[in-house]
């Protein structure tokens, strides 16, 4: 499964099969995220298990501030192991693992809980953060060394776009199946839930835990199958945990040198954290504005998903004739504006200034006020910038770090995307309580976005050489 190209890394690439089958693990992981973190189990805990939605969207913000602050103090370490050893795929696997089974275990939170329950579920899904964390870490670490060095971008792009597919599959499967049924009486449509689901006790909202649990499971195989694997180097975990750890100190010690890289990585911190906070607080947004309900939220998420499936191969394609930064640049900067127009949203106003009727639009039965259609509308586009945003930000890394260092490089690379990823969580949390104001807390995020994007025009696409080795004398 090796072919004649070169990777990223200077090694030999792997065949097509094995790097496109690398992007099946973005296909696994990527519909957890939409159907539990973005779009239908966070804001249901929110809502529906806390009961409280300021009080919930606090919670979550706690609970992603958690799990950051923990991130920020393991994945340097972990990954050094990892990198020191070798081979990726046991961790991927075991993580993978991890959370698919977490995921099935999110059946048991019922709304209304006691405090036992509430809590239970929020040490669940704090440790499901973690270890999709990690996962998503050993995951991209792979790329440098299976992907031909002038497919990085197109490899990348397919990852984001079949995660997005896997995604709009699930939300479908769970609107026909369990969400719609019995609540319209459109044709097409079974006349009650499968399963025997109960929708006065939110079982189609803790359904999707299960659903993208085992979906992960599945689609996690090829990549464990085809996808070549670094091979091991033989170090024991005590011998790669001093070793890396070794290398991770010498690198930093360096930085004057990577400096480019270090701007470019600082700048990813915030924006990225910033902009993922967007996603997973949009959900939890409007349900608190505008009272959606799951189906609500559901045709919210499949069609932001198609838009961010929409926005991974247009992304691209400006990518190829734009160059990355410029890219990322023009990206960035349009989901600060979009933030900025999706929080001048109210029930009965838009753009902070113009009030609007709260009356229906037409008969359908979902996001029909002028309000609500402005949110959505405003939403899909967030998702075509953030998505390119995303691609963009991967390739550029591949075009500037030195290739004999791009596993090392690639690592700081993950843990720049999680080792602040407290930092939106937090901001949201803590705003949204001084505040008393959804609209506040989700507000504070254009912050963050703002300063990244700012340290953007700080960083060239230019790649940087390995640093000379550090005399011992």
């Amino acid at each position: 499964m090796v072919s004649s190209e070169v990777s990223l890394a200077g090694t030999p690439a792997a065949s097509p099969l094995g790097y496109f089958s690398w992007t099946s693990g973005q296909l696994a992981r990527d519909p957890y995220y939409i159907l539990v973190v973005i779009y239908i189990f966070f804001p249901y805990f929110s809502g529906s298990v806390v009961g409280d939605p300021v009080y919930g969207q606090a919670l979550i913000g706690y609970l992603n501030a958690v799990s950051g602050a923990f991130l920020a103090l393991t994945v340097p370490f972990l990954g050094a192991i990892a990198d020191k050893q070798g081979r990726r795929k046991p961790w991927i696997a075991g993580t993978v693992a991890f959370m698919g089974i977490g995921a099935c275990l999110l059946w048991l939170i019922k709304p209304n809980a006691d405090a036992s329950t509430l809590w239970f579920g929020f040490g669940l899904l704090l440790l499901i953060n973690i270890a999709f964390a990690y996962s998503e870490v050993f995951h991209n670490a792979m790329l440098p060394a299976i992907t031909p060095a002038n497919r990085a971008g197109l490899v990348s792009g397919v990852a984001f776009a079949l995660g997005n597919l896997g995604g709009v599959s699930l939300m479908v499967f769970v609107l026909y199946a369990f969400a719609l049924p019995g609540i319209q009486d459109w044709s097409f449509l079974p006349e009650l839930p499968w399963w025997g689901i109960d929708q006065s006790a939110n079982e189609q909202d803790r359904i999707v835990g299960p659903i993208a649990g085992i979906w992960m499971l599945l689609f996690t195989l090829p990549l464990l199958l085809f996808t070549p694997d670094t091979p091991t180097s033989g170090l024991s975990l005590k011998a790669a945990a001093r070793s890396g750890l070794r290398d991770v100190l010498e690198t930093l010690s360096q930085l004057r040198h990577y400096a480019n890289v270090a701007r470019y990585l600082l700048a990813r911190m915030l924006f990225n954290d910033g902009m993922v906070g967007v996603l997973v607080f949009g959900g939890v947004y409007a349900a608190g504005t505008f009272n959606w309900d799951t189906i609500s939220l559901l045709i919210f998420g499949l069609c932001t998903s198609v838009s961010a499936m929409i926005g991974a191969y247009l992304g691209g394609q400006l990518d190829d004739r734009l160059g990355s930064l410029v890219t990322l640049k023009v990206a960035v900067l349009m989901t600060c504006i979009i933030l900025l127009g999706l929080v001048s949203i109210q029930q009965d106003q838009i753009g902070f200034y113009w009030t609007v009727s709260t009356e229906p639009l037409g008969s359908f039965p979902y996001m029909n006020t002028t309000a609500e259609l402005v949110y959505f509308c405003t939403n899909q586009i967030f998702a075509l910038f953030f998505v390119t945003a995303l691609s963009a930000s991967r390739t550029l890394m591949a075009k500037i770090c030195p290739p004999e260092k791009a596993t090392q490089f690639f690592g700081l690379y993950g843990l720049s995307g999680s080792v602040t990823a407290f930092l939106a969580p937090l901001l949201v949390a803590t705003t949204t309580q001084w505040f008393d104001s959804q609209r506040v807390g989700f507000a504070s995020l254009v912050l963050l976005i703002l300063i990244g994007a700012a340290m953007l025009f700080l960083v060239s696409e230019t790649r940087v050489s390995v640093a000379p080795a550090r005399s011992k004398a």
